[in-house]
């Protein structure tokens, strides 16, 4: 991608339809979303049947086709983690109603932040506990959502947000503690 080409103005051409700025922004967009996914992955359950690639490929045909005005690069990749976050819950429900009510998809919650240890956990309580934490506090389940359904690291969340690398930290520290408590709660 050419670095004078900023994301932001790359998402804006191609929302007002310039066809080049698509071809210019997807090697990029594809990469970081392969980054994701592979993040994502790493602290997944092992035997899933929805494949990195399948998720990357679902997650980018979705985004390209949503009427949503691309306010910057945080706004893209908060909503492709978002998105990602969807397609795993739905690929679970669909898997759990086919099994009625067999094998339920694991995901490991990431404690590193608190420094404590990880937590498989059902994505459904994720889920859960996860839009309980956005009606209190949307900013920091927004994140955590980048943290756990992005995969993306302290500093790659305060380049995406704008916020400082000790606000993201001290955020996803509250945030952390208050989901394992309430994950911890509803076991």
């Amino acid at each position: 991608m050419d670095e004078d080409l900023p994301i932001t103005e790359l998402l804006t051409r191609w929302r007002e339809g310039d066809e080049i700025a698509l071809k210019q922004l997807t090697p990029y967009v594809y990469d970081e979303l392969r980054h994701i996914a592979a993040a994502l992955f790493y602290r997944e359950a092992p035997g899933h049947t929805l494949q990195p690639t399948a998720l990357v490929h679902e997650a980018f045909i979705n985004l390209s086709s949503a009427d949503v005005s691309w306010e910057n690069r945080a706004h893209f990749f908060a909503l492709a983690a978002r998105m990602m976050r969807r397609i795993l819950l739905d690929h679970a429900r669909s898997r759990n109603a086919q099994k009625r009510g067999g094998a339920v998809m694991l995901v490991t919650f990431d404690e590193d932040v608190a420094g404590e240890r990880s937590l498989d956990i059902r994505l459904f309580d994720l889920d859960k506990v996860l839009g309980e934490l956005a009606l209190q506090d949307s900013r920091k389940a927004e994140l955590i959502e980048l943290r756990q359904f992005g995969g993306l690291q302290i500093d790659e969340i305060a380049e995406v947000t704008g916020l400082s690398v000790s606000t993201v930290q001290r955020d996803l520290r509250f945030a952390t503690a208050w989901l394992s408590k309430r994950l911890a709660d509803n076991r």
